[in-house]
């Protein structure tokens, strides 16, 4: 079973134009609706936050964007830090599923992205990054743009405990699911 985590797509930190947003946004609905089609979880990670960032829970900056299609059925992960899996209930949502791999989306890739896909790598999870199915901001040292192929890179490259991380678009996901089915 396929579970898809979409970390932090939450109005408020869309208040910061993210990069290709838009595209994000869609390939998350496309995947999500793929997963839960093939008997997969989608699990949604929002940040509890402070009113600075407008990430206070239950207010209108802390809701998923509503671009985003989720269902009654999805599961929903509040943490507090860059790790969805520290001091939350990921660990335990993922041993009761038992996945046999997790597919990586969301915002920002260079903070809560990146933590949460290393962390997986550590809890011994196959890991599927989708390079174009996760966004950040411009940042004072690089623009989104590069920051994203750099992650998206890199992530390709680390060394693992098990198996490595695979890096793959949207397409390249949708296809290898559907040639599965068939």
């Amino acid at each position: 079973m396929d579970v898809l985590i979409a970390i932090d797509m939450q109005k408020a930190l869309f208040q910061t134009p993210r990069y290709n947003s838009n595209a994000v946004i869609a390939n998350i609905n496309q995947l999500s609706t793929a997963i839960r089609n093939n008997t997969g979880k989608v699990i949604f990670i929002q940040h509890n936050g402070h009113d600075e960032e407008g990430l206070t829970p239950h207010t209108e900056g802390w809701t998923i964007l509503n671009e985003l299609e989720k269902q009654p059925i999805d599961i929903v992960v509040e943490k507090t830090v860059c790790d969805s899996f520290y001091d939350t209930v990921l660990s335990q949502v993922l041993a009761t599923l038992t996945p046999t791999r997790i597919i990586i989306t969301g915002c920002a890739t260079d903070f809560c992205v990146d933590t949460t896909l290393r962390s997986a790598v550590s809890h011994n999870f196959n890991v599927v990054a989708i390079a174009d199915a996760h966004t950040t901001a411009d940042r004072p040292h690089l623009d989104a743009k590069s920051i994203i192929q750099h992650h998206n890179w890199s992530w390709a490259n680390l060394i693992t405990p098990m198996a490595p991380v695979v890096v793959m678009t949207t397409n390249e996901l949708l296809a290898e699911m559907n040639n599965r089915t068939h």
